[in-house]
């Protein structure tokens, strides 16, 4: 691609983007509802040594998951600058790739992919591309955490429309790669009163091809 989306270009904003990390900022939000969703997804026998965000933003998800395991090799895609500085200083990530996700240039594959809360927010043209690019990162495991609805939906974003999209993603990639299976799933609710999350849907599949 060679122009950015409107959906793109949205989190480019700078007022937009800095709002936003400044709600998702430690700070603000603790980390162990994300380690407890964590936990839950990533067990000990899969055996995954790496792994990679994509739309890491300021990187909630990966402290998380590094302070389960420590020894794990991290990286993250962040289309925003100024993200990608907060990411870099969190220190222990591997590599960091400021990029937008339709245009990935990134050889190397990783035992694990995830993307949380960011499908929902990709123009739905070009879906299959990340959907791709998902896939081809991916050593063995691709994880998937959204909101879900059965058919496709636009939702209203804090007053914006054609910012934010429901639908069946992992249903959608399970089609399009049918080598991939679903090996678990779960949902974070939002009235939890110990570990809530923004009412997220979770899908974990397994590549067979490589394996």
């Amino acid at each position: 691609m060679k122009s950015r989306t409107e959906q793109e270009n949205f989190w480019l904003n700078e007022e937009w983007a800095d709002g936003y990390m400044e709600r998702k900022s430690f700070g603000e939000i603790p980390i162990e509802p994300y380690e407890n969703f964590f936990s839950r997804i990533i067990k000990d026998s899969y055996n995954i040594q790496s792994a990679i965000e994509l739309g890491a933003n300021i990187g909630l998800n990966l402290v998380a998951i590094k302070k389960l395991f420590p020894s794990i090799s991290l990286s993250a895609v962040e289309i925003n600058p100024k993200a990608c500085e907060q990411l870099a200083g969190l220190g222990f990530l591997d590599n960091i790739y400021n990029q937008s996700l339709l245009d990935l240039q990134i050889a190397e594959k990783t035992d694990l992919v995830i993307i949380k809360t960011v499908l929902i927010h990709i123009n739905p043209d070009y879906l299959d591309v990340v959907y791709k690019n998902l896939y081809d990162l991916s050593s063995r495991y691709i994880l998937i955490a959204e909101y879900y609805n059965p058919t496709p939906v636009e939702v209203l974003y804090r007053g914006h429309s054609n910012k934010l999209f429901k639908r069946d993603f992992a249903g959608e990639i399970l089609d399009m790669y049918p080598d991939l299976k679903l090996v678990d799933y779960g949902f974070a609710y939002h009235r939890d009163h110990y570990f809530a999350q923004d009412d997220v849907t979770w899908f974990l599949l397994e590549k067979t091809r490589d394996k």
